[in-house]
């Protein structure tokens, strides 16, 4: 995508959350499944939580940390890092929105406590959800990106945006990109 074209909605309709200027965080090209190395391809090609997924190619739990934070009504929406536990390195920057009439008010209730990933809280409380991966992504991190990833200069990283249906409802919309490996 070039500087003069929009991004896609499911994308803008995040990253505006946080950040007025995409290019601050980054440039965005959809790729296919295919087009990913095949690292990445693990990473987030698949209808899984990162939070798992994440913790398994580290081989250590995670421990959120949120950035900041916004609610209006019945929204939620954070930017986040997702940390190893064993090494303190950032693994996966995020940004998740929720709808707080989808999710069960005891997981709604934890995950606004900000102490445990979203993926952990779902899983934890056995809430009935679907993962509908939307696109992959081809990042070029932009200045703040570098610097949430402790990058000296741009690594070509990769994310996903993806839809989480609780209940057949669409209770979360999210933006994972994981740290370049």
């Amino acid at each position: 995508m070039n500087e003069t074209e929009f991004p896609p909605e499911e994308l803008h309709s995040l990253t505006r959350l946080f950040f007025p200027d995409l290019a601050s965080l980054g440039m965005f090209t959809a790729v296919e499944d295919s087009d990913l190395p095949p690292i990445y391809r693990q990473l987030l090609a698949h209808r899984n939580h990162m939070t798992v997924t994440v913790e398994a190619f580290y081989r250590s739990l995670v421990d959120v940390e949120v950035l900041e934070r916004r609610r209006e009504a019945d929204k939620y929406a954070r930017k986040i890092l997702l940390r190893s536990q064993a090494t303190g390195q950032v693994v996966q920057f995020g940004i998740v929105q929720l709808d707080k009439n989808c999710l069960p008010a005891t997981a709604f209730e934890e995950i606004v406590s900000e102490s445990t990933p979203l993926g952990r809280v779902l899983i934890n409380h056995n809430v009935l959800r679907e993962i509908e991966l939307g696109t992959l992504w081809r990042v070029e991190p932009g200045p703040e990106l570098c610097q949430m990833f402790n990058l000296a200069t741009p690594e070509i990283t990769y994310g996903r945006t993806a839809v989480i249906h609780v209940n057949r409802l669409p209770a979360v919309e999210l933006l994972e990109i994981v740290a370049p490996v």
